[in-house]
């Protein structure tokens, strides 16, 4: 069913405000889910002690935590110190593969598109469009399509693991996951996005197959440590948006992404990140299970005791902090605190047009809210997502979209695209990757890495109707 007209900001909480109080099968949830309460106490204090030392290094080395790799490496494979920071970190910059020109050809070709359909290009603000609802776009489908691209996904995804023999996937193709482009002209931003975290919000522990991924973090005890980021056996079932929200994302993407179309750096409006993966994501799971043993009604946010002693487990609170459904994981000062983020949310250094970023599906994230350079700061957004049956059927019905001009099926509804002048068509899908990414081709291989992959790809052309 398509979703209701919305725009970007109907799936973001406001950080600084509570959403309204959580029914109280919330608390039974926790309690259910907290099997051994002294374990959870025993996790909860393990990984606030990590947590000090690790964001005292954000502090101290800043956005150099963040992986830079030209193209090249991609290309021969990742050292093993390489891949050691991709994975404590769970961000990466991909530098060239895309010529500059070419990427700046991309940007003029939106900007026509903008142009020669002005009555009914929408996004927010709507008063001065940053984030375009636009998906259909010859240039965001060039990209989309990119041998470079491609390549550096077929990478990044082959860095995921199943703990499952045979898990129906196949890591080793990519699909395409339509999503909108950024234009953001100098000047502060009438809509900013805080520290957040995509693919669902409360869902994390309200879903029992998405709940299932943090069982080594629920365990308690030091279990925790042995939580890995890349299994994706798990994940596979996890459902990321249980109340039919516009704008989440429903299917399962490993790596968020996108490609600049112009320079951009610190200051300049560009992505922010914390760059800190699993140990922060342990944290972000056991938050909702424990308060302040003595909460000031008006502490401050720097003034937020982050002893472990002050600390008290409580199960009986329906709070999920930052978690309000339909939106997604919001995250602050105030409501995780020992996450320091006013000194480890960090920008990313500066890149260039055709250069590529990715973070982890589950990296805590934010967009500068002032933009101080002198030209627009652009990007197409463009993920690392790959070939499942649940991937698969959502392509079919991403395809059906494309060909009408609709937009792609988890976001705003609406015409769309489908009366612009000059949209991507068919016809423009000039390779073989590029249309068995868009579902126009079959997936096929000669051999099979196992019979989990081969039962995937054979569902899903089952499904694309090949």
């Amino acid at each position: 069913m398509p979703k209701r007209e919305a725009t970007i900001a109907d799936v973001f909480a406001n950080p600084d405000e509570e959403g309204p109080p959580l029914p109280q099968r919330f608390s039974d949830l926790k309690k259910r889910m907290c099997a051994d309460k002294n374990a959870m106490v025993h996790a909860w204090r393990g990984v606030l002690k990590e947590l000090e030392i690790a964001t005292e290094e954000i502090e101290r080395r800043g956005n150099d935590t963040i992986l830079q790799v030209p193209y090249e490496d991609i290309q021969r494979g990742l050292s093993d110190e390489q891949l050691q920071q991709l994975k404590k970190t769970g961000v990466i910059i991909v530098k060239g593969g895309v010529p500059k020109q070419e990427a700046l050809d991309w940007l003029q070709s939106l900007k026509d598109y903008v142009a020669a359909n002005a009555d009914r290009v929408r996004g927010e603000p709507a008063e001065k469009i940053v984030f375009y609802e636009i998906y259909n776009s010859k240039a965001q489908l060039r990209a989309r399509t990119h041998p470079a691209l491609i390549a550096t996904q077929k990478f990044l995804l082959s860095l995921w693991y199943s703990s499952v023999p045979d898990t129906r996937v196949s890591m080793r193709t990519p699909i395409s996951y339509y999503d909108r482009f950024r234009i953001r002209n100098p000047g502060p931003s009438m809509f900013t996005l805080g520290p957040h975290i995509d693919s669902g919000g409360i869902e994390r522990w309200e879903d029992e197959a998405y709940r299932a991924v943090w069982k080594p973090i629920l365990q308690g005890g030091d279990i925790w440590r042995e939580y890995d980021p890349f299994d994706i056996s798990l994940r596979l079932e996890a459902k990321h948006s249980l109340y039919d929200a516009p704008n989440q994302c429903s299917i399962f993407r490993p790596w968020q992404g996108w490609t600049a179309l112009s320079h951009t750096g610190p200051g300049e409006g560009t992505l922010r990140v914390l760059p800190l993966l699993p140990l922060a994501s342990a944290y972000i799971i056991l938050r909702p299970f424990f308060r302040l043993a003595d909460p000031a009604p008006s502490c401050k946010p720097e003034d937020i005791p982050l002893d472990p002693d002050a600390w008290v487990l409580d199960l009986d609170n329906t709070a999920f902090p930052g978690s309000v459904p339909g939106k997604t994981q919001s995250l602050s000062m105030t409501t995780h605190p020992h996450l320091r983020m006013d000194n480890t949310v960090v920008s990313i250094p500066p890149v260039e047009p055709g250069d590529q970023v990715y973070w982890h599906t589950d990296l805590i994230h934010a967009v500068e809210a002032e933009h101080n350079g002198a030209g627009v700061s652009s990007v197409l957004y463009i993920p690392a997502v790959p070939l499942t049956e649940g991937n698969a059927d959502y392509l079919r019905d991403q395809r059906e979209a494309f060909l009408k001009g609709l937009p792609s099926p988890d976001f705003p509804g609406g015409e769309g695209e489908s009366r612009m002048n000059g949209r991507a068509t068919l016809d423009d899908i000039t390779t073989r990757d590029g249309r068995q990414m868009l579902g126009f081709e079959p997936f096929q291989y000669n051999t099979y890495l196992d019979s989990g992959e081969e039962k995937v790809i054979a569902t899903a052309n089952q499904i694309l109707g090949f």
